[in-house]
């Protein structure tokens, strides 16, 4: 049994506090940016939200694709016959991290954000063009790119996801976890950012990070009996 995408959703859930921290203020600005209209229709201004996120999330789950057949590519070509089992141990190494750098504990972990800066850079003038978002389909559009935005918990979970070893298994692995983020991203667009001062709450962030950490090392162990 493949747990990998249930934890995804639980490292998505449990990163609440990193989510409000980083992108925040984009829920925030992008909120503000609607027309007063579609702010003071709730069921519209709802939708909005959501089609940002998907955008976003659609993101997410193309870049897993790639790079679940890239560790696919890998393992059906490499003589190693425990690459599987490198690609588990280092997914692991890298949910302990995620888990450290949540609770605050880990801060250089947030480097690998270095790793989609070249691209940012690319795509981050589209991204502004497209505002003020006026339309459901530039909503989408926006969503998308905000999805590459320099994420240290996004990269590092996109590090991962050669390890799920097919185009399927790491969409739905990257979804899963954007799915996990989802509540969050949509609470704060809908308080215009109120959420800001949790993220900055000491024992819930040592909570979340713990979380992640041990679910990382259960995952190990479950799927090493398997």
């Amino acid at each position: 049994m493949n747990v990998s995408p249930v934890l995804a959703l639980v490292v998505g859930l449990f990163s609440a506090l990193h989510c409000i921290g980083m992108c925040g203020g984009i829920m925030g600005a992008l909120s503000f940016s609607l027309s007063p209209a579609d702010r003071a229709d709730w069921r519209r201004f709802s939708l909005f939200l959501a089609v940002y996120n998907l955008g976003r999330i659609g993101s997410y789950a193309l870049a897993g694709a790639v790079l679940g057949w890239l560790g696919g590519s890998l393992m059906a070509t490499a003589s190693h016959a425990g690459w599987h089992e490198v690609l588990r141990w280092l997914a692991a190494l890298i949910m302990v991290g995620i888990g450290l750098h949540v609770a605050g504990w880990f801060p250089q972990f947030a480097r690998v954000e270095r790793i989609g800066a070249p691209l940012w850079r690319r795509l981050e003038p589209l991204g502004r063009r497209l505002v003020p978002v006026s339309s459901l389909p530039k909503a989408l559009a926006y969503g998308a790119v905000w999805g590459w935005l320099p994420c240290g918990l996004v990269y590092t979970m996109l590090i991962s996801a050669p390890a799920q070893a097919s185009p399927l298994a790491g969409a739905l692995y990257m979804a899963m976890f954007g799915l996990g983020t989802l509540p969050t991203m949509l609470a704060t667009g809908l308080l215009a950012g109120r959420l800001y001062r949790y993220a900055r709450v000491p024992h819930l962030r040592v909570f979340a990070g713990l979380t992640i950490l041990i679910l990382g090392l259960f995952t190990l162990v479950f799927e090493g009996y398997n």
